[in-house]
């Protein structure tokens, strides 16, 4: 296994107070380590949900490498972002933006992308097998399903000032509008109704009210506001012309704690994708806790570009882990990298808290650290070349989606539960 510093030689958090132990949550470097103890634990035969299939990693490598050269032929890949999502059908609405953008400099430009991201991202959850959103353009209509769907639907609601409160600013997100955002306001940016169902839609609201909270709460970090976009005057104010990755993350997971929807805490630590596994060992109270931040990490990676366009180089990008979700996880199950011990499980519906979904989880994390550098190999291409966030994108995601639509019409291999904020 390969271990990135995420702390650059920072002296160890005291685990045994609250603080400290959700500091230490917050790292990817216990992402990976302890996602990597239950992948050890799993190949010598102890865990009660899966077996682990080393044999059959060179097949999904195959599978990855294979998907990855239909897409990208010329092996130029882009990183794993949300602004794939905005390119849907072939529209370059990052130029749209920059036109609507026209009258703004540089980091006026920069805080509205990141809260163009911000929002999409969060609303990016699972969607359902039922629902699509509509796109007008040009006096024809395309329908856009699952992150698609949900990217354009969040991009027109965020045109048309959705989430300002700013009849004058239309271009933002800001704590107000959050704050006092209805399920039928949503629903209308989301299109769903009784005839086009939305798997999530209260979870999604109810994300959306913490934000605004959070935000409200944090003039230091969001401004005034209480816009997400101030992230970048945040992170950019002593860094210069860079930012490492996971100094993003780490602002994000600190500044955000409060807007996740699962219980999960050390003390008044709201501990956010973080997960009791009674197999994960740990210092003090960090104990028995398994963090994931999938959707941090997503966040992280999709936030890349903002940075790169205002002029801000993001360094570090290894730092970030693979994203537990169920594209890459079910790519996993469907190769026969991970076989379920009891072929039932698959056919009940999970809470993201049960064991085998949080193990799932870890499990496709520390697994896409090792099917990384042997996709890699198959293309004939290094590590600077092709970073994890290339690999995800070329890649398992959309290797995962491509199993899952040939074997189950698009729904993943297990049915979880989603509370908006997981998958």
């Amino acid at each position: 296994m390969t271990v990135h510093a995420d702390r650059r030689g920072q002296a160890d958090p005291d685990t045994s107070l609250p603080e400290g132990a959700a500091a230490m949550l917050r790292t990817t470097e216990a992402v990976r380590r302890r996602c990597a103890h239950l992948l050890e634990r799993a190949r010598a035969g102890d865990s009660s949900w899966f077996r682990v299939l080393d044999d059959e990693m060179p097949r999904a490598a195959d599978e990855v490498a294979a998907v990855t050269r239909d897409r990208f032929p010329d092996l130029k890949i882009p990183y794993h972002s949300r602004w794939r999502h905005f390119e849907a059908g072939g529209v370059d609405r990052r130029a749209e933006l920059d036109g609507l953008l026209a009258h703004c400099d540089s980091r006026q430009r920069a805080r509205a992308m990141i809260d163009l991201t911000v929002i999409s991202v969060l609303l990016d959850a699972g969607a359902g097998s039922e629902w699509g959103f509509v796109e007008r353009r040009g006096g024809r209509s395309a329908r856009f399903h699952r992150s698609e769907g949900l990217a354009l639907a969040s991009w027109h609601g965020f045109v048309a000032g959705a989430f300002s409160s700013d009849p004058q600013c239309p271009l933002q997100v800001d704590a107000a509008a959050l704050r006092g955002l209805t399920p039928q306001r949503l629903a209308g940016v989301l299109q769903a109704t009784p005839d086009n169902p939305l798997v999530g839609l209260a979870g999604r609201v109810e994300l959306m009210h913490r934000l605004g909270d959070v935000l409200a709460a944090r003039p230091d970090v969001f401004g005034p506001q209480g816009r997400p976009g101030f992230l970048f005057d945040a992170l950019t104010r002593s860094s210069g012309p860079t930012v490492a990755a996971h100094d993003v993350l780490a602002e994000l997971l600190a500044a955000l704690s409060g807007i996740w929807l699962s219980d999960n805490r050390i003390g008044d630590q709201a501990l956010g994708d973080c997960w009791r596994h009674g197999a994960v060992p740990g210092p003090g109270l960090t104990a028995g806790w398994l963090p994931l931040h999938k959707l941090s990490q997503w966040l992280t990676y999709s936030l890349i570009e903002p940075f790169r366009w205002a002029g801000v180089e993001v360094t570090g990008l290894d730092a970030l882990t693979g994203l537990p979700e169920y594209r890459n996880g079910g790519l996993l199950l469907d190769t026969g990298v991970l076989r379920l011990r009891e072929a039932s499980d698959a056919g009940r519906t999970w809470n993201p808290g049960d064991e085998l979904v949080v193990e799932w989880r870890a499990l496709t994390v520390a697994l896409l650290d090792e099917l990384a550098p042997l996709v890699r190999g198959r293309l004939g291409v290094d590590e600077k070349r092709m970073p994890l966030a290339c690999v995800l994108e070329g890649g398992t995601w959309a290797a995962g989606r491509a199993s899952a639509q040939r074997l189950r019409a698009g729904l993943p291999p297990l049915s979880v539960a989603s509370d908006g904020t997981v998958f």
